[in-house]
């Protein structure tokens, strides 16, 4: 997950300690900072995505709630990119529609609760 804007590694310590604190999100997933791929000629060193390890227990929804939640205590909401697999849908207006569609992602579906085609069954 990363955050598209200048002070990305201010807004990811943000919401690293703000999902730290969502008992939900704490029980069944490991949070860390660490660098994204240095782009070829970049001095890098700067911590730009957050990595999720998820557990038993995992609530995508949960999570989501809990990123929205988080970007409503932000002067200026940043755009949260998620990245699940190759995939990666992004959280820029937080209306129902788009966290129903970052939800279906993160769960693998097609937004009805089925198994997205692309995804295979999920286990």
């Amino acid at each position: 997950m990363y955050i598209d804007e200048e002070r990305s590694e201010s807004e990811l310590r943000s919401l690293q300690n703000w999902l730290g604190q969502e008992p939900a999100v704490r029980r069944a997933v490991a949070l860390t900072l660490r660098e994204k791929s240095a782009e070829p000629g970049s001095m890098g060193g700067v911590l730009d995505v957050l990595q999720l390890v998820t557990g038993n227990g995992w609530s995508a929804a949960s999570f989501v709630l809990s990123v929205a939640a988080w970007r409503q205590t932000r002067p200026r909401a940043p755009q949260v990119t998620i990245r699940r697999g190759n995939t990666e849908i992004s959280i820029s207006n937080g209306t129902e529609t788009e966290l129903r569609r970052v939800l279906a992602v993160l769960e693998g579906t097609d937004g009805e609760g089925e198994p997205d085609a692309g995804q295979g069954p999920r286990s």
